[in-house]
Formats: structure tokens, sequence, C-alpha cells
């Protein structure tokens, strides 16, 4: 870990430092799980190897999608934990795309689990409050939180990156059930550009076997969160990127 470098923010999963040079942050990614229980204060799990696991995924799937045309905060990955980044000023609406019903989007609407919608669906939420609840369009627009032509902007992006990443894990037997994504904006010759921030992984994903909808993602953690690092394994396995192991992170 850098611990040598200033502590920017530490999130439940994340950990992001001051960078080596000026617009940039080192974003380490931690083995901290919450457990979230419908009634029930979340409980913090270490799920051993889970940060070695997502970083790689991340890291991965984010370079596709730079490649694609999508950008992105990543610069590169520094190590098995740690990927330099792009500071960006995160705008605080979480986007959540959803392609088939599943965990709360099935409770609210009263559809079964595992219904696949007529088309994709985008939702947000205010991620500055701790309950993070869902807003409209005219909540962000009205409160400032996003200007209208940056809220644009992230839905094209969303709605891109859902295409992409789709084909991509049908591509690997998975399918992308929902994921969640933030952006940022990212100053260049004075100018603000919208950038796809935090990461993409299991972790903010949902991700089903195409043949059994066995679940290879953080709703592990709510059934037998010892699995839950093997779940992220073979996603990685999947994709092929399987990450080198060292002494110190053995994550099997």
């Amino acid at each position: 870990m850098s611990t040598r470098r200033k502590r920017i923010y530490e999130g439940k999963n994340k950990i992001l430092f001051e960078g080596p040079e000026p617009g940039t942050l080192i974003q380490y990614f931690k083995d901290d799980s919450c457990i979230h229980a419908t009634g029930k204060p979340p409980v913090k799990e270490i799920i051993s190897g889970k940060g070695v696991l997502t970083n790689r995924i991340s890291e991965y799937l984010m370079s596709r999608l730079n490649e694609m045309g999508i950008p992105t905060h990543l610069v590169r990955r520094l190590n098995m934990r740690e990927q330099l980044i792009k500071q960006v000023e995160i705008i605080p609406i979480e986007v959540v795309v959803r392609n088939v019903a599943a965990g709360t989007f099935s409770e609210r609407l009263d559809i079964p689990n595992g219904t696949i919608l007529p088309r994709s669906i985008i939702e947000f939420y205010y991620k500055a409050l701790k309950a993070r609840p869902m807003v409209t369009e005219e909540h962000i627009t009205c409160f400032n939180w996003a200007e209208p032509e940056d809220l644009d902007e992230m839905i094209a992006l969303s709605l891109r990156i859902n295409d992409y990443l789709s084909g991509l894990f049908l591509g690997a037997g998975l399918r992308l059930v929902d994921f969640r994504c933030e952006f940022g904006r990212y100053w260049e010759d004075d100018e603000p550009r919208i950038l796809l921030a935090d990461e993409i992984s299991p972790d903010n994903c949902r991700l089903w076997d195409l043949k059994t909808n066995v679940t290879y993602d953080h709703d592990r953690l709510k059934t037998d969160h010892s699995k839950v690092a093997g779940a992220y394994q073979e996603v990685a396995r999947r994709l092929g990127i399987a990450p080198e192991v060292g002494p110190a992170d053995q994550y099997i």
C-alpha cells in the first residue's frame, strides 16, 4: 500500500492516495466487503484477495472501454492492488443500468427475480447521502448535482458501456444483469470532460451464468461469503485475465 503518500479518501472497497504527479491519484483496492441484509445494519467482512481480483478485472474492463472510445479515469495498473488514475471531480450521482430484474428492483416493483426487461432501464441515486435515495433527472438538474449536458453525456456513456460489456460478458458465458457506475469531470485545457470513474468489477455488477443463473458477483456475500473470492476468480478466468498471485496475496 502507498503508506508514504497522503490519504485522500477511503470508501468501503477502495482507498485513494495522492498521485506521483499533479492531476493523478493512486487507487488501492481493499479486501473489505459489507453484507447488507434487510432490516439489519451492514456487517463488514474481509474477503482475502478480493482486492487483487477487483483491481485486475476493473483494469481489464476499463482498458477495453478506453479502446472503444469510452473515456475512463484509468491510466494504468501499478501492481496487484493499485492503479494510477486521473483525478476527477466526482459527480454525486450513481447511474444504475438494469437489463434483468433483480435485487431491490424486483422487490420494489414486484417483478419476479430474473425477468429479462423489455429494454434497459436507467436509474439515478444520490450518493452524497448515506441512504443513497433514488432520484430523477429533475432532482439532479434542479439541485445542480449535474449540468443538463453532463447528465445527457452520462446517460449516453452508460448505454454505450452497457452495450459493450453485455457483449463482452456474453462471450464469457455471463449475463450482465445490472451495474452501477460513477462519473467525474476531468479538466483538459480548461475544458471539462466526463470520464467513467470508480471501478467496473463484480463489486458493482451483477453477473449470472447464462445457463444456470449462478451468481458470480457481490450477491454471494448474502449467501456464502466464503465463496466470494472464488466467484470473482471465476469471472477473471472466463475473461482470460486470472491475475498473478504473490506469496502475500493468495486468494484461493
